[in-house]
């Protein structure tokens, strides 16, 4: 496909709706407020704070930058760098390939308590419900093949509405869209928040979460903890923000719309932790136990601590459809961006149309995915893939990019003409010390610190079975399919040559758009 038939967004507040909707996840409400909590409550805010300006914009910058220059997703865009760069673009696209297999589950998971919310259908013992009732859990199972039959069922018509707005394009489908569900769902999260500070024992609830620890600050782990949400929250690093700054027009103010994007990510995660943090209190203050006891994180917070709070609430079950409505919206707006990615390649790899595109890839994923998860085992499978593809994918590519792609090729400085030259915040003295030096030292000290994890004990006391399947034997599929499909022949009339308009110096961007200008 020619890079001049490669779609655009028509207007900045198109793209910063999709661009927002896709960072805006499910790691904002049920991830940060317990990171929050456990890495010194108010004080983390300092880390926090300190890791989304050296280290989450300035990703951002560098896979806007690469996006927005080269005018493709990771594939192509790395091999209009160097063609033997092709396999890491193909990582990227197959990370975000198995994360849109296995969220899309818990969106399913999201739209069946929406419904329970109602009649309150987990009882008294919402652990034994969503474990043994909801899911009938086998912990054991490399695959049951035991369908859940109701799940499956919710669980194709999710993907059939995703694949339906992506076969309409990023302007007809995911811009339209994310224009309605993004301001939808913060409404819907400022409500749920108005609703929680309400309660008895909100304030003990916000007290836990924003005192301050002082001596925190002073642990490693902290900091670490404050980078590893920045990125895990803004989706950077692994071809999602890249393919979202391809479809940008060329005269586009990229290192703004960055900062934007950071900000309304960080400021959810904050109205996100203030919503959670004051429920949490109200449940702490009926059970009586301390709010260390009741806290909570990821799956067990929303699925489990949450449903226990809106059965004691007044109110409670229209509590209960805002939230599980939210967390549904949430995933169901940054789906768009993660499975537009492979899409975006396969269109750009092979040739294809829009539709075709949609079909096969996304047809593809939807099939693994319904094959795999609505069964009794579908639950480790989850929690492996997603545990794995985050310390061997996520994590160690973006390593690998900002070491190969970025300094051996000298990217950082082509990059930080092209920001400049188009954008109206700077770059210049501190983009390159951060993108370049402290972000990816962060990031190896994470993957080296998760990998001695994974291979001192099992992760998750799963078998040995589970996590060879699951786990590492993912692990070598996205790494062989890439080398694969770096390998594989180009079809159509692509160019390897960077578009035209985007491969000049600053100076000479400046002059030209300049020129356009009169």
């Amino acid at each position: 496909m020619a890079s001049n038939e490669r779609e655009t967004w028509s207007s900045r507040p198109m793209f910063l709706a999709a661009a927002i909707g896709s960072a805006i996840g499910l790691g904002n409400i049920w991830r940060f407020p317990y990171i929050a909590y456990e890495n010194g409550g108010g004080s983390f805010l300092i880390p926090y704070v300190i890791a989304l300006l050296t280290g989450g914009v300035a990703m951002l910058f560098f896979d806007y930058a690469i996006g927005h220059r080269f005018r493709a997703a990771p594939p192509l865009a790395f091999a209009r760098i160097a063609r033997w760069a092709e396999p890491i673009g193909w990582v990227q696209t197959l990370i975000t390939f198995f994360i849109a297999v296995y969220y899309m589950a818990i969106l399913a998971w999201s739209a069946f308590y929406t419904y329970y919310s109602f009649t309150l259908a987990w009882g008294d013992d919402p652990n034994a419900f969503f474990f043994e009732n909801f899911l009938k859990m086998d912990g054991a199972s490399v695959y049951s093949g035991n369908y859940l039959l109701a799940l499956t069922a919710v669980l194709v018509l999710i993907w059939v509405a995703l694949l339906a707005v992506m076969s309409l394009g990023v302007e007809k489908g995911v811009g339209r869209v994310s224009k309605f569900a993004v301001p939808t769902l913060i409404v819907l999260f400022i409500l749920i928040t108005i609703r929680a500070l309400t309660l008895k024992g909100a304030a003990d609830g916000l007290n836990a979460l924003f005192t301050p620890n002082w001596d925190a600050l002073f642990e490693p782990s902290v900091w670490m903890a404050g980078y590893g949400q920045i990125f895990y929250s803004l989706a950077v690093g692994f071809g999602i923000m890249l393919t979202q700054a391809s479809y940008l027009k060329r005269r586009s103010d990229v290192t703004t719309t960055a900062w934007t994007v950071a900000f309304a990510n960080s400021s959810f995660e904050v109205l996100a932790g203030i919503g959670v943090f004051a429920a949490l209190g109200f449940m702490s203050a009926q059970s009586g136990k301390p709010i260390a006891d009741v806290v909570t994180n990821g799956i067990g917070l929303a699925f489990i601590a949450f449903p226990q709070i809106i059965s004691q609430m007044p109110g409670g079950p229209l509590f209960g459809v805002l939230f599980f409505g939210s967390l549904f919206l949430a995933g169901f707006t940054s789906m768009f961006s993660i499975i537009e990615v492979p899409i975006s390649a396969c269109m750009d790899k092979f040739a294809l149309s829009r539709r075709k595109a949609v079909v096969l890839v996304g047809g593809l994923a939807a099939v693994i995915s319904v094959v795999l998860l609505p069964t009794t085992s579908g639950l480790p499978a989850l929690d492996i893939m997603d545990k794995f593809i985050n310390v061997t994918g996520i994590v160690f590519i973006a390593v690998v990019t900002l070491v190969v792609v970025g300094w051996g090729k000298g990217m950082f400085s082509v990059l930080e003409d092209h920001l400049d030259a188009i954008s109206t915040l700077p770059t210049k003295y501190w983009w390159k010390l951060s993108v370049g030096v402290l972000t990816p030292v962060i990031l190896a000290i994470t993957f080296w610190g998760n990998m001695k994890e994974l291979l001192a004990s099992p992760y998750g006391d799963y078998t040995q079975a589970q996590l060879g399947v699951y786990g590492w034997g993912l692990t070598a599929v996205m790494y062989v399919g890439a080398i694969a499909l770096g390998l594989s022949k180009w079809h159509g009339n692509v160019s390897f040559d960077v578009p035209k308009g985007f491969d000049l110096s600053a100076k000479a961007v400046r002059a030209q758009l300049a020129a356009t200008s009169k």
